[in-house]
């Protein structure tokens, strides 16, 4: 079904995914905040936390992240699983980057979060998650990764 052809939030939300490629950095936290305005929250949400996976990826290991991850902070406030999200980013960040982290919020973070990292990132992280990783995939991802760097 295309999505003129659909509901008008399938509509918005491809309008919304579109605004928010385009927008230039320092238009970045109203967008968002407009789209979080959004008549239907969760449909808004889903357009953002893509949004959100898609910069974090492009700009964590980038000098803006942390101007850029304020940003997004304030504007997600009141919106808890955004908020957990770019949390987890952070760690994600921290952990890729060798930066401090606690091994206790790495075990507690999401699968999600675990399998991205165990996919490669420092050897302590993935030590850890090949021994205590939630779920089998992540623990072996892990070791994989451990392996693979063995042999680079």
């Amino acid at each position: 079904m295309d999505a003129v052809d659909g509901p008008a939030e399938h509509a918005r939300y491809a309008a919304h995914l579109a605004e928010l490629e385009r927008v230039p950095d320092a238009d970045e936290a109203g967008l968002v905040a407009g789209v979080l305005a959004d008549p239907d929250p969760v449909m808004a949400r889903a357009a953002v936390v893509r949004h959100l996976d898609r910069r974090a990826a492009q700009l964590y290991p980038e000098p803006v992240w942390e101007e850029w991850a304020e940003a997004m902070a304030r504007v997600v406030t009141g919106h808890p699983f955004l908020a957990l999200r770019l949390e987890e980013w952070s760690l994600f960040r921290a952990v890729a980057l060798g930066l401090p982290w606690r091994p206790d919020d790495l075990l507690a973070a999401s699968d999600r979060l675990q399998l991205k990292a165990a996919d490669g990132t420092t050897p302590e992280a993935l030590r850890l998650l090949a021994e205590s990783g939630r779920t089998k995939r992540i623990r072996n991802t892990a070791r994989e990764s451990l392996r693979r760097q063995a042999g680079a």
